[in-house]
């Protein structure tokens, strides 16, 4: 065998264990029973320092010095740019760094839902501490002299600055501020769906979606879950959601934004499978496949008007007039403390906020104690509500609990990349909406397979966006897409 059949046995093995690694964290949040959480992070810590091992083997270094790139093709070269990184990360980190991480994100996850169901910051307080020291820690051991958030950007956004995202986000917040200020001064408010919706069938119907956006059961199931994830790659991606009795769209929604970042992993070549290349390249690259579905596709005109009907099979009367009401329902403008549950108008200004603060917990420049006031009087700045409780406010989302500072800059780079995508997907399928009006999304989904998905990570990013639109991406198309939406949804 040559030093590169010798490598990607080695690394198959690797992407194997990680696979495993990743249903225990499926485990966790699924149906794993509360009282295993001391043992379930034991065991996250070991499989982690199983992991790190590998990925720091002297072997590894050894056979990437042995290859010659220019005897292999693109996916090879590609294979060994990422196993390459990987290595040369994770050798500048402690083996005994990377096994606590693991195991006190995996303790703090239980300790920030516990906190969030009793409303109770103070108790998440010393965790969230002990979780930004080791991450800082880790940070420090990546970035030499660079900068600290940086180096965790790139575990989630290769290549990304957070420079290069406080700019995007400079661009995107003058429009964005602007259009929500005319959407709630506008003469014309639509109705929020009232009623309550039997949760077993809000479960049955977010599983049809999830088949109508193309998932497939055969390599996936649908669980509930506190805060609603996709899991897995290959031939085993899982996808979760949850119920609300009065919040049917919550459910549905949060099934077809899942089901997008599943048909992802879903949708790469099988010939990348238990390699580098065998899974999304990114997250904002992955968060464009799952913010496309739910918005451009799951909430367009077109969509919304088949989805109104099944609902109707499903629960009967809804209270609302039409097609088009249902969709002014569905597309509804209206600043709340949830993000997952954000309009499309408000759900970037929920990022910059947690961008913001994310930077200066990390940085130390934001106390813990004091972030329940920051997030407050921010979120009253740019949403004009005054948040009333801990679980609308700082205590909301899991990220931080188990240490995924610079994720969230992810959400928005996702949202222009679906931007731009939205703008390429067109010219190529003319006839899109007609398509979606009959609940049937082949051609969109598959030009998405065929365009983004099927590569995996064998382009960077950014590249990977321009090879399916034939351009940079760039924040212009997303705001002139939701101009275009919500001005005339609004009569502005």
């Amino acid at each position: 065998m040559t030093a590169y059949d010798d490598l990607m046995a080695f690394q198959r093995q690797t992407e194997a264990l990680a696979r495993v690694a990743g249903r225990l964290g499926w485990d966790q949040e699924t149906v794993m029973p509360r009282g295993a959480t001391g043992q379930r992070a034991e065991e996250m810590g070991a499989m982690e320092s199983v992991l790190h091992a590998r990925r720091t083997d002297p072997r590894v270094a050894d056979w990437l010095a042995a290859i010659d790139p220019d005897t292999l093709d693109a996916a090879g070269r590609a294979n060994l740019r990422h196993i390459r990184r990987d290595h040369d990360r994770a050798v500048k980190v402690p083996a005994d760094l990377a096994a606590e991480i693991a195991r006190v994100t995996s303790l703090s996850q239980g300790i920030w839902a516990e906190a969030r169901r009793t409303e109770d910051f103070d108790a998440f307080a010393p965790t969230l501490r002990q979780v930004l020291d080791l991450r800082r820690r880790e940070a420090a051991a990546l970035a030499g002299d660079g900068d600290l958030y940086d180096a965790l950007l790139d575990d989630y956004e290769p290549g990304a600055t957070g420079a290069g995202i406080e700019a995007l986000f400079g661009a995107l917040r003058p429009r964005l501020v602007a259009l929500r200020e005319a959407v709630l001064g506008a003469e014309k408010r639509p109705p929020a769906l009232a009623g309550h919706y039997d949760e077993a069938a809000q479960l049955q119907l977010a599983r049809e979606m999830a088949e109508t956006f193309g998932y497939d059961f055969h390599r996936g199931r649908l669980d509930r879950a506190v805060h609603p994830f996709s899991s897995g790659s290959g031939s085993d991606v899982r996808i979760t959601t949850r119920t609300v009795a009065a919040e049917p769209f919550n459910c549905l929604y949060s099934t077809i934004h899942e089901t997008g970042h599943a048909c992802y992993e879903l949708g790469i070549d099988d010939a990348h499978a238990l390699t580098p290349l065998g899974q999304g390249v990114s997250l904002g690259v992955h968060e464009s496949q799952s913010r496309i579905y739910e918005n451009q596709l799951g909430r367009s005109r077109a969509f919304t008007g088949y989805l109104f009907g099944r609902m109707q099979a499903m629960f009967g009367d809804l209270g609302i007039a039409d097609a088009d009401a249902f969709y002014a329902t569905v597309n509804r403008v209206a600043p709340g403390y949830i993000r997952t549950e954000a309009d499309e108008v408000h759900y970037n200004l929920h990022i910059l906020l947690r961008f913001d603060l994310e930077r200066a917990l990390l940085s130390g420049d934001l106390p813990v104690a004091d972030l329940p006031d920051a997030w407050n009087t921010r979120f009253e700045k740019d949403f004009g509500v005054r948040v009333d409780r801990p679980s609308h406010g700082c205590l909301q989302d899991v990220h931080w609990s188990v240490g995924l500072i610079g994720y969230f800059p992810t959400y928005t780079l996702g949202n222009v990349y679906a931007g731009c995508l939205l703008q390429a997907m067109k010219q190529a399928v003319p006839d899109l909406d007609a398509q979606l009006a009959r609940g049937d999304t082949a051609a969109a989904t598959g030009w998405l397979r065929d365009n983004l998905q099927r590569h995996g990570g064998l382009r960077a990013p950014r590249a990977t966006i321009a090879h399916a639109c034939g351009f940079e991406p760039n924040e212009e198309p997303l705001l002139d897409y939701l101009e275009t939406k919500f001005r005339s949804l609004y009569d502005l």
